[in-house]
């Protein structure tokens, strides 16, 4: 099933997903272990920003990374050559029809890929089938109505719901986060876990500054600016004052907080 993937496929989108990857990886993936010796599944890998945590932090388990998209694999594979990465094995498949064989995985990884789907259920019911019997799933996804920041400004408020309303366009769901355990207990996984994870960043955090409040929020926001226009969404200079409420919140007194959402479940 072809989506449209509403920031586009870039050098610069590249970027921010290597980004984002970076700056998180103690928040996001440092509870993503699996036994040695795991076959795993990542359903949805983009760039390889995601496979490379997943990889380093599981060198002993054999990954399988799938991606509809054969240009965001071409560039999988060249980030995971360079890093030297041998355990990833890279496929082209659409995730609601996959050609591996039912339980033929000891665990699925998806990450920041259900937001970007129109029917989030049907795509964990067929994941679900390919697990092995005590095998689990996690899932991570972000959710853009938890955004709050210090200095307020309601233009970055609009601005931001612009990425909302063009995702939902699109077919996916940018308030995916919030959504996981119904989602994850609807498809039929038990034992749901759901862990909320939040970006805190002020001044004292120069890293998470310049990594995820200006390069990887911000940039998204940033990056619909022409959509948001075509559409006819907002006035040209009140999104133009939205990113620029959200550049002031990288200031000396400003404060930018996100909050994303893990969840683990059993078969």
């Amino acid at each position: 099933m072809k989506t449209d993937y509403v920031h586009g496929y870039n050098a610069i989108e590249n970027r921010r997903l290597q980004d984002q990857a970076i700056t998180l990886v103690e928040l996001l993936h440092s509870d993503t272990i699996y036994p040695k010796g795991s076959v795993i599944l990542e359903a949805g890998c983009g760039v390889g920003a995601q496979t490379v945590q997943l990889a380093k932090n599981n060198p002993d388990a054999h990954i399988v990374s799938i991606d509809i998209s054969e240009v965001s694999l071409t560039e999988a594979r060249m980030v995971i050559k360079e890093k030297g990465i041998t355990n990833v094995e890279f496929k082209q498949g659409d995730i609601f029809n996959l050609k591996f064989s039912e339980k033929s995985f000891d665990h699925v990884f998806i990450c920041f890929v259900l937001e970007h789907l129109p029917d989030p259920i049907q795509a964990l019911q067929c994941l679900r089938k390919l697990i092995k019997p005590g095998g689990t799933i996690t899932v991570i996804e972000g959710d853009h109505g938890s955004v709050y920041f210090y200095p307020r400004n309601d233009h970055s408020i609009k601005a931001i719901n612009c990425q909302i309303e063009l995702q939902k366009k699109a077919g996916g769901n940018s308030l995916i986060g919030r959504e996981l355990f119904p989602l994850l207990t609807q498809s039929g996984f038990k034992k749901c876990r759901v862990s909320p994870r939040m970006v805190y960043v002020d001044a004292s955090k120069p890293e998470l500054v310049e990594g995820f409040t200006k390069n990887t929020f911000t940039a998204m926001i940033e990056g619909i600016r022409e959509k948001a226009l075509t559409n006819n969404m907002i006035k040209e200079d009140i999104f133009d004052k939205g990113i620029k409420g959200l550049y002031r919140t990288t200031k000396k007194d400003g404060v930018f907080c996100y909050t994303f959402f893990k969840c683990f479940a059993e078969i």
